[in-house]
């Protein structure tokens, strides 16, 4: 990964000490992106490294990178990556001096760790009393109301069952946010708004949070309608454990926005934010601080709030590990979480005062998935990676990944591809790199969301700041689109379909550099071509000027210039001087194209003219009839069947559940009928 960091600023920057000695040996209890970025943070300290996988993650790119690497188990998490008695066998026999975790801890593991810290095992993290304390919701809430930190109204103990739930919610007083005691990333969440979403959310909550963290218990809350999300991030030291009470220190990092979300899970975050002021930030941070200091917090940890319209905070949660969104506060402070978290594992003070810690310049993560954004602003896609590259050709871009190409995106972990950061002196310069970043940035083999991450970060409301957690389902009502082009847009997305057409008819013409049939006539200079695009059909007139195109769309013409290097999956096109990146997906002999154009896949089909007037004797291919199926919208598993061969349904009836990702889908019915 490329480092955000302004050299002249060196105060800030990641220093790393040969002579400081921390551990030589550390095993990592995690896998992607997270895992490696713990690796390369261990490289540049000298830090050997054991990597944990799974059977299917056996040529994962975390196991490449790690010094020693061994199997704990079969795919599933519970059986591999949560198959804690394999962890602590791997422990002791790699000797591994210090172990870090980032997935959900059990109980019966931090018993475990405290078993192995007797035999000179540390464990880079808090310790045992303030995992167990912040990863457990109804109890971090107890003790921030305790530490003077503000708390979300709704009940303090837990649920026992959907009637219990149904009775809470009513006294707290709809919507409510019914979420997992041992949660997080979104899951074992559900905003319920009457009695019937209660149950159905207690019942989906419940079992989620039993598959993703091995703990089924829910607490209930208060939803606050339309705020922010911001979350601080803190670092704290317990220099030594017996003065701890006397001798803490505490910063805060500032802090993050993490508004932009869709099914409770962050899709785009960015440092600092554009609605705190100076004396909000700093009472959050203070906030903050006072929280990590109640529970004698000693490594990085995040504190989450919720910020209403008149900037009134609520405490959220505070989660004990490193955060997915972590490179954003990395980028602005010039620090090393990583390293941070190491050296006072180690024992060692923080080198910094609250003072040294600086708001420098802007920083934007946008998560890449593996989804399909057409589909509930994100349903997981699977598959192989065919073609994969990252944008780290663009000046000030930090990618944060563990896939490569040919690697499998598979159901049974999370669908994150990468994380995407870029860095500008200010919020302006970190978007526009933003958005070349992801025009830049090529993803075959599976579904992605980059078009939906471009047209937030270009959105007007987003570019001015008015975001809140509510911001994708009222920008889209009727559900995400793609980008909708203007008519300028269109011309040159014709402009460029025809001419790469063209350029590519061209091409097929030459062997080795010279004309395949040396006494064919002399080359054509002109073409007239159909064009479909959408639910219109243009024709497109095309001639060549040496490496440029003319090219009559709409009664317009547009000089197109390109170097049209066909064999690159990235091709850099000038219209009329506006300079676009475009990807080619793919093309069949029909004429049928897909061309990425300002982050959307659009579906051309390219013809001569000749072509098109025969075309429409063609028959049409009959549409499937799909309307007597239930057929998913996702690779999963299915973990319930609701009917029976003859039972009749109606139409909305569930009939069964499908899990995909740790997180669980009621597929309805589409209309009335018998199974």
């Amino acid at each position: 990964s490329r480092w955000c960091l302004i050299t002249s600023h060196k105060l800030y920057s990641s220093v790393y000490d040969p002579n400081e000695k921390t551990f030589e040996k550390l095993l990592i209890a995690n896998r992607g992106e997270i895992a490696c970025r713990v690796i390369k943070t261990c490289k540049k300290m000298g830090i050997k490294t054991v990597a944990i996988h799974s059977d299917v993650d056996a040529n994962a790119v975390h196991v490449k990178m790690a010094d020693e690497a061994v199997c704990v188990g079969p795919a599933p998490t519970s059986k591999s990556y949560l198959n804690m008695d394999a962890i602590m066998e791997v422990i002791r026999k790699t000797r591994a001096q210090a172990v870090s975790l980032n997935v959900s801890i059990c109980c019966s593991f931090l018993s475990s760790l405290c078993l192995q810290a007797s035999e000179g095992v540390t464990f880079i993290g808090p310790d045992t009393h303030a995992i167990q304390a912040m990863g457990d919701k109804i109890e971090s809430k107890l003790l921030a109301k305790n530490a003077k930190v503000n708390t979300i109204p709704g009940f303090d103990g837990v649920v026992k069952d959907a009637d219990e739930a149904v009775r809470i919610a009513r006294e707290i007083g709809y919507p409510v946010m019914i979420k997992a005691s041992a949660g997080g990333g979104g899951k074992g969440m559900r905003i319920a708004w009457d009695d019937e979403e209660t149950r159905e959310g207690f019942r989906f909550s419940s079992q989620e949070a039993a598959s993703s963290f091995g703990d089924d218990r829910l607490l209930i809350e208060k939803f606050i309608d339309n705020p922010r999300h911001i979350e601080i991030q803190v670092c704290t030291i317990i220099i030594a454990t017996v003065l701890a009470d006397k001798h803490g220190n505490a910063l805060w990092l500032n802090e993050r926005e993490c508004s932009i979300q869709r099914r409770n899970q962050k899709v785009v975050e960015e440092a600092p934010s554009t609605f705190l002021d100076p004396e909000t930030r700093r009472a959050m941070g203070e906030q903050a601080v006072a929280l990590a200091k109640a529970v004698k917090y000693s490594s990085a940890g995040t504190v989450e709030f919720l910020v209403d319209s008149s900037k009134n905070f609520y405490f959220l949660e505070m989660n004990t590990r490193l955060q997915v969104e972590h490179p954003v506060t990395e980028c602005i402070t010039g620090l090393d979480l990583v390293q941070e978290m190491i050296r006072v594992a180690k024992g060692y003070p923080l080198r910094h005062k609250q003072a040294d810690i600086p708001i420098n310049g802007w920083a934007v993560e946008c998560r890449v998935y593996a989804e399909d954004p057409y589909k509930s602003f994100g349903l997981p896609s699977i598959g192989k990676l065919s073609q994969y590259q990252e944008p780290l050709h663009v000046p000030s871009v930090r990618v944060d990944s563990g896939i490569q190409q040919g690697s499998d995106i598979s159901i049974y972990y999370d669908p994150m591809i990468s994380k995407l950061i870029t860095y500008g002196s200010n919020r302006a310069e970190a978007l526009k790199r933003m958005e070349e970043a992801l025009d830049n940035y090529v993803i075959r083999g599976v579904a992605h969301n980059i078009s939906l991450l471009r047209e937030v970060i270009v959105h007007p409301r987003f570019v001015q700041g008015d975001i809140s957690t509510k911001f994708l389902p009222e920008v889209y009502p009727e559900g995400f689109k793609g980008h909708k082009l203007t008519d300028l847009e269109r011309r040159q997305l014709l402009a460029t379909a025809a001419s790469l057409y063209v350029a590519e008819q061209l091409r097929s013409q030459q062997f080795l550099g010279t004309p395949r049939i040396p006494i064919a006539k002399s080359k054509r200079s002109s073409w007239e071509l159909s064009v479909h695009l959408g639910d219109g059909t243009y024709p497109v007139a095309v001639s060549k000027d040496g490496s440029s195109f003319s090219v009559e769309v709409d009664g317009m013409k547009l000089n197109v210039t390109s170097e049209w290097n066909l064999a690159s999956p990235l091709l850099s096109v000038t219209i009329d001087g506006t300079q676009r990146t475009i990807q080619r997906i793919s093309r069949n002999a029909s004429g049928e194209t897909s061309i990425q154009f300002l982050g959307t896949v659009y579906k051309l089909q390219i013809l001569t003219k000749v072509a098109a007037e025969l075309s429409k004797y063609m028959p049409e291919k009959a549409a499937e009839d799909t309307s007597s199926i239930l057929r998913s919208p996702m690779p999963g598993t299915v973990v319930a069947v609701s009917v029976k061969p003859g039972d009749m349904v109606s139409e909305g009836q569930e009939i069964c559940v499908i899990e995909a990702m740790k997180m669980q889908n009621s597929m309805i019915a589409a209309k009335t009928g018998k199974v």
